[in-house]
């Protein structure tokens, strides 16, 4: 297959170079102008064709030169490469011989990570940060004790993902032994979604931009070339130079100070000298480091003069002019941005907390209006909720606003650190639920399974802009407990508002025991003809409304009742199933221990002497691993939308009984 051989590239210039490229190894043919103008027409390809599907078009356009440097040098898949993370593995499909990319992140197409179902060039579906080190060190662990000498290992992480603890702890392990083939590519563009932040970061920023540094080092090189020293013997002086330099031009070798040989800053987008470099760190049997400097969105100029990295990741796109196909609509991210904002003004103790997503989770309004207010912690979601738990024991309220997929990495920081504690921190996650076309790792379908086992938590789960923006200031009000508000990624429904508040008059009621009621039965009900309850969990809301009037045509009485705060179970929503012969929970989280499993074990606990028991059907997600597809399409798929609801329902009402 060729470049243009699909109609999605129909219109593409000739890319003579790519369409040759099969397996990494035809690169060793290619002289190094041809090189130079493979990359050209690899971000050719790349914008042509990411504009027209959407998808990570920043990062892979920083590491053009890279993944070819990093394939002619290593013998791929002997060779291990692991990309952290892997949005930045668009130039190494291009060179695996994955070139139709058009269906990329879509059902039947290429995943916009790495799979090994694929390739077997890809080692890791890394689409969560920082974990590339671990995977490596445990793959060059196994390669030394099972006596493989020949094979390397080679992992690529950006200096965002270097933010997070998990690749601290790896590189102090690697610092502990040198007894393998390792070679660590710090590809460092001083952004991850934002200008990466920390300690790390301004130490990076110190190598990349000291001239003293690289102008010395530099003529050293020449000179011990120009000599004929051979590699590694001038890999060495190099080494030793830095050493002895690093207390007069460098601020601190980090490092070498671990103890892990240190080789840069390279020029990321100069391949000979990134061949260079990766050729002699292969040499050694010891763990190496190569510190290379990269430009995010390197030679598409819309993406280069961006600097709120909108073109990280993309939706459709106009190729000349980097606008969007279609602008963004009102979405559930905006609320929340409105809400914190305005809740923060109102009330000091309020700060927003982000894991190096700070644009993308709605935090960014409040950041422009209070600088001091926002606390960007890095890739370090372990961190960023104990350090929220600490900020509400000094009597600040965080608000931690992350994708839901990310909240796993630091389920024990929730229970142990806020929960246990009472902390009054709100957690927002935003893209909960389905989300699709990332694929297995990133819909946000764990939450509320995961959420159900944590005493004392509180999630809400809003149904349309005016729940959500009620619960929120709900949730900030909490001091003593985590509260969770839990939204899709995407645009708004039209409003749902309830016909019926239960649990009293709706500007009276405790907010965590109110059960809004969004339809209910036209005519009175008929003996022997059951009573039929649809419990609507949040953003789910419009599928269950469209199924309840569906089976209302067939003349089933059907009601609707969304319980706004999921968790734990309100006593007024198991009051009020409890008079109802089939009770069906629709959510957008696991069937397995979610909140229609908590419904079900709320009502067997009823007395039941002079109650129904209703026939009791959940609606929901099962606890596997999603291929990459449409939220539409997986909803299909699961019985999630309304005609899967309805039939849902038609069942439970086939297994009831009249009394």
């Amino acid at each position: 297959m060729t470049v243009t051989g699909s109609s999605h590239e129909q219109d593409l210039p000739a890319l003579p170079l790519l369409n040759s490229v099969e397996h990494p190894r035809d690169l060793s043919r290619f002289t190094s102008a041809q090189l130079v103008e493979l990359a050209a027409e690899i971000r050719t390809y790349l914008v042509a064709s990411v504009a027209r599907t959407g998808g990570h078009l920043g990062p892979n356009l920083g590491v053009v030169e890279l993944t070819i440097a990093l394939h002619r040098t290593f013998n791929s898949p002997q060779d291990a490469i692991v990309f952290d993370t892997g949005h930045q593995t668009y130039v190494h499909k291009l060179l695996t011989g994955r070139r139709d990319f058009s269906n990329l992140r879509s059902r039947e197409g290429l995943s916009g990570y790495p799979s090994r179902t694929e390739s077997d060039h890809d080692v890791v579906e890394n689409s969560h940060a920082s974990t590339a080190l671990s995977w490596a060190d445990g793959i060059a662990r196994a390669h030394r004790i099972l006596g493989r000498e020949g094979q390397h290992v080679v992992a690529v992480i950006g200096d965002g993902a270097m933010t997070g603890g998990m690749a601290w702890e790896a590189l102090d392990n690697i610092a502990d032994s040198n007894d393998r083939h390792l070679v660590i590519v710090v590809n460092d563009n001083g952004r991850s979604y934002a200008p990466t932040i920390g300690g790390l970061a301004h130490h990076l920023d110190a190598l990349r931009t000291n001239p003293g540094y690289e102008r010395m080092l530099a003529g050293v090189k020449r000179t011990l070339l120009s000599q004929g020293t051979p590699g590694k013997a001038a890999f060495d002086a190099l080494h030793g130079l830095k050493r002895g330099l690093k207390d007069v031009l460098v601020p601190s070798a980090f490092f070498e100070d671990l103890g892990i040989k240190y080789t840069g800053p390279v020029d990321g987008h100069d391949i000979t000298a990134l061949e260079f470099a990766l050729t002699r760190a292969r040499e050694y049997a010891e763990p190496v480091i190569v510190h290379v400097i990269t430009e995010k969105g390197r030679g598409y100029t819309p993406a280069e003069e961006d600097l709120a990295d909108r073109f990280h990741a993309v939706g459709r796109l106009h190729p000349e002019t980097g606008l969007p196909v279609v602008q963004s609509r009102f979405g559930w991210t905006a609320v929340f941005a409105q809400e914190v904002l305005a809740a923060a003004q109102a009330d000091e103790r309020i700060v927003g907390v982000t894991a190096a997503m700070q644009a993308p989770v709605g935090l960014q309004p409040l950041a422009d209006a209070m600088p001091g207010r926002v606390i960007d912690v890095g890739i370090a979601e372990q961190h960023a909720l104990t350090a929220s738990a600490g900020m509400a024991f000094a009597g600040l309220h965080p608000v931690v606003a992350l994708y839901a997929t990310f909240l796993n990495r630091a389920f024990d920081q929730v229970l142990m650190d806020v929960a246990l504690h009472g902390a009054g921190v709100t957690i927002a996650l935003d893209r909960a639920g389905l989300t699709g076309a990332d694929g297995a790792s990133h819909n946000g379908m764990w939450d509320i399974a995961m959420l159900a086992r944590v005493p004392g938590l509180r999630l809400a789960a809003p149904r349309d802009e005016a729940s959500m923006r009620e619960e929120l200031r709900e949730a900030f009000a909490v001091d003593d407990a985590p509260t969770v508000v839990r939204y899709p990624k995407g645009s708004l429904p039209e409003p749902m508002p309830a016909v019926q508040v239960l649990g009293g008059a709706q500007q009276t009621c405790d907010p965590f025991a109110c059960v809004d009621v969004l339809l209910l039965p036209e005519g009175e009900p008929v003996a022997g003809q059951p009573e039929v309850l649809l419990v609507s969990v949040g953003a789910m809301a419009p599928e269950v409304l469209q199924a309840a009037r569906d089976l209302s045509t067939e003349g089933l009485r059907v009601t609707v009742a969304d319980p706004r705060w999921v968790l734990p179970v309100s006593s007024t929503l198991v009051r009020f199933a409890v008079g109802f012969d089939v009770v069906v929970v629709v959510e957008d989280g696991l069937l397995s221990g979610g909140a229609g499993s908590a419904l079900r074990d709320a009502l067997d606990e009823v007395d039941r002497s002079d109650s129904k028991c209703p026939v009791v059907r959940r609606v929901g997600i099962p606890g596997r691993f999603l291929s990459t597809a449409t939220r539409e399409e997986l909803m299909e798929d699961l019985g999630m939308d309304a005609a899967g609801i309805a039939q849902a329902a038609r069942d439970g009402v086939g297994r009831w009984s009249p009394r």
